[in-house]
């Protein structure tokens, strides 16, 4: 289950719109191999699972869980698709749990898929739950990755697939080419002939995602000048479909009161937890984003010693 909130944006919601939308286009583009298999017309969402984690007595729900039948047949499997907005320890094992327990409620098997849209950190993301022992391999449960940050975006400029017009937003982005990526998302958007809600639905994903300041929106302008100029007034026109300036500046606004606020309230719990910490470790946090802030007010909880924050810290910023 993705958990993170920052502010007014849902990520959860947002990955699951856009996947439940393009459900077919996701597979063709990260697994047509699984895609050949699959009866498309087939494809039925089933309703959302709530599970109770019995280690924390938490309600955990999966993000998309889909039936198919296998091309050809009348049997049945399940995909199931969890999107994780940060990186997060224990990650492998929540999905094996996932897993058994739709095994043990459908008795169909399951085709476990992790989508990690989260900026950083940038190392590999475990692909496998392993349990053995010295003389036995008891468990060996592996899932597919789909980790957007170590994908290169320009591998995707030419894919005609609206998931790529999306999550080119989430890619591995160097800081000076987040012009340029937006142009290209909405460029490639342009060109697929969409109805004009999934139209809204994709160009309101890149731009949630792709905020630009003053600076990053002048060289977008001369990104989208460098078009052909059909190209060029067909994203014009998607961009005219976005919410107004100002309504932007203010929820932008919104959104940094609400990480401040946040922040001041884990500082203030971490204190009377821990006594007073050093200002590293202050501005450390302050820098957290917001994903990661919300998993800190958790696992503070089980902090002894300020040995523990800092061991988590590192374990969670990369």
């Amino acid at each position: 289950m993705s958990e993170s909130k920052s502010g007014n944006i849902d990520h959860d919601r947002l990955f699951k719109e856009l996947l439940s939308t393009f459900f077919w286009e996701f597979l063709e583009l990260f697994l047509p191999e699984t895609a050949a298999y699959v009866d498309r017309e087939s494809i039925t969402f089933l309703p959302q699972e709530v599970f109770i984690d019995v280690t924390s007595g938490e309600k955990r729900e999966v993000d998309l869980l889909a039936r198919a039948k296998f091309l050809g047949k009348d049997s049945c499997f399940l995909i199931h698709t969890e999107a994780q907005s940060f990186s997060q320890a224990g990650f492998a094992r929540r999905i094996f749990h996932y897993f058994a327990r739709l095994d043990e409620k459908y008795a169909l098997p399951v085709y476990p898929i992790a989508v990690f849209s989260f900026d950083a950190p940038q190392r590999p993301e475990p692909e496998q739950y392993l349990v053995e022992f010295p003389d036995k391999k008891v468990l060996d449960f592996n899932y597919t990755a789909i980790q957007l940050n170590r994908l290169n975006w320009r591998d995707f400029l030419r894919q005609p697939n609206p998931v790529a017009a999306a999550l080119m937003a989430k890619m591995n982005i160097e800081s000076a080419d987040r012009p340029k990526v937006k142009a290209e998302c909405l460029r490639l958007l342009a060109t697929l002939r969409l109805d004009p809600a999934r139209v809204q639905l994709i160009s309101g994903f890149v731009d949630t995602y792709l905020r630009l300041n003053e600076a990053e929106n002048t060289a977008f302008e001369a990104e989208l000048s460098q078009m052909g100029l059909v190209e060029e007034e067909q994203v014009m026109e998607i961009i005219t479909s976005w919410m107004e300036v100002g309504m932007q500046r203010g929820l932008e606004t919104g959104l940094q009161q609400g990480l401040q606020r946040e922040t001041s309230l884990i500082l203030r719990q971490i204190q009377r937890r821990l006594g007073g910490l050093n200002p590293e470790l202050t501005s450390r946090i302050r820098q957290l984003p917001i994903e990661v802030l919300e998993a800190l007010g958790e696992a503070l909880l089980d902090f002894q010693t300020e040995a523990d924050l800092v061991n988590w810290l590192q374990q969670n910023q990369g």
